[in-house]
């Protein structure tokens, strides 16, 4: 143990300070910190994708589907309290059994043509393109995808408007 021996004096104060416990601690709080940050900021390892508007590519035996509240006031703005849905196949409005019905319809047709299911590729397949209004509740536009999945439909997309000012070339 060390004593401090004063030069001043027997009776001067000393003005010193300890700083041993000090350094002490906040070796141990360093020690504390570098076991526990990485083990708080441990995640996966994932390649988020960039956000860029990339044109879409309308091939004809993609089908275009419109999803939008259903207006019963005729002024142009959903009801809060209605849960009715527009499914809009192109421009001609449908229910669910109709949907149901258009899609199986479709990929039968499609299957016809190319003269076979082994004949399918990624190419050909048709994909559905669901056009969503901002106003439309989740359960409209999910009781779409459900109903397209359904019929048999592998590709499902959704079609939205690019920001103000944004770019489709991506970066340069």
């Amino acid at each position: 143990m060390a004593m401090s021996v004063g030069d001043k004096g027997e009776d001067a104060p000393m003005s010193d300070i300890n700083t041993t416990p000090l350094v002490d601690i906040m070796l141990v709080l360093l020690i504390i910190f570098l076991i526990t940050v990485p083990v708080v900021l441990k995640t996966v390892s994932l390649k988020l994708p960039d956000v860029v508007f990339e044109p879409t590519t309308t091939k004809p035996e993609n089908v275009n589907l419109s999803v939008r509240s259903a207006d019963t006031d005729g002024d142009g703005e959903p009801n809060a309290d209605s849960s009715a849905c527009e499914v809009y196949w192109g421009q001609t409005p449908v229910d669910s059994k109709q949907l149901l019905d258009l899609g199986q319809k479709k990929l039968e047709k499609l299957i016809e043509d190319i003269g076979g299911v082994q004949n399918i590729t990624e190419d050909n397949f048709p994909e559905v393109h669901i056009r969503g209004d901002v106003n439309t509740p989740y359960q409209c536009i999910g009781g779409v995808i459900y109903t397209m999945q359904y019929a048999g439909f592998q590709k499902i997309g959704f079609i939205s408007e690019p920001a103000a000012g944004s770019s489709t070339l991506g970066r340069l």
